[in-house]
């Protein structure tokens, strides 16, 4: 297709995109759109998450921390995102969802590959998330790759090495301004994650009660509750106990 051919419509592959919504109730629920269109928005806004995660670590890479600072600010935008769209489940009522919950299959959450891959990008490694993730069998490719990689405090303690600081220096010496706001931000981003977690929580136990199972066999909240504590930059907030040190 030549350049003056193409328009809004072939650009955006539009009528291919808006043939992926298929439920599979019947007859078809009118929530299970809803339900359907919110998740692949999800994995739409991680997959471009994913995209300047990849941009991050290539500027942590070549020491550039205005760049790297650029980017993590872009990825906390889209963290934002992705958080807002929950809004839209709140709208489906626990009996409703009921109806048409047992068309999912062994479909979970827990089973996004890409969510996965951001986890294990961002800096999580302990024994209990490899086991999460071996239980759905082979470690996909894209996860794989993200856990051979160094984690982003992997790289951010590299970058304070170069530049011969140390954590709690950043914070102390004025000349460090830069890598203080990027430290800064990159706690945004673990907050940002956090909130997603916490929301999504919250969610699942209003839409099916903390204690039913979720899809595909999984713990449903029990579980989410789990992951709202994690850590992915523990460097930067163990520096703040330095300060207030009697």
């Amino acid at each position: 297709m030549k350049d003056d051919e193409v328009n809004y419509p072939s650009y955006l592959a539009l009528d291919e995109l808006l043939k992926l919504q298929r439920p599979r109730s019947s007859p078809e629920h009118p929530d299970e759109l809803l339900f359907i269109i919110v998740h692949q928005a999800s994995e739409l806004w991680f997959k471009l998450i994913l995209h300047e995660l990849e941009a991050l670590h290539a500027k942590l890479e070549e020491n550039d921390t205005l760049g790297a600072l650029g980017s993590v600010k872009r990825v906390n935008a889209l963290v934002r995102i992705v958080t807002s769209q929950l809004n839209a489940l709140e709208t489906l009522p626990p009996q409703r969802f009921a109806q048409f919950r047992g068309y999912l299959g062994t479909s979970s959450g827990s089973q996004s590959v890409q969510f996965r891959a951001i986890e294990a990008m961002s800096g999580l490694r302990d024994p209990h998330f490899i086991q999460v993730i071996e239980e759905h069998g082979e470690v996909d490719p894209l996860i794989r790759a993200a856990l051979a990689r160094p984690s982003l405090q992997e790289q951010f303690n590299r970058v304070l090495a170069n530049h011969s600081v140390t954590v709690e220096q950043i914070y102390t010496d004025e000349h460090q301004r830069p890598l203080q706001m990027l430290a800064e931000s990159l706690l945004e981003y673990e907050q940002g994650f956090a909130m997603w977690r916490f929301l999504h929580v919250q969610l699942v136990e209003r839409i099916i009660g903390p204690n039913t199972g979720g899809t595909g066999g999984t713990l449903g909240s029990k579980y989410l509750q789990r992951t709202v504590s994690q850590r992915f930059f523990p460097d930067l907030w163990a520096v703040r106990a330095q300060f207030f040190k009697g």
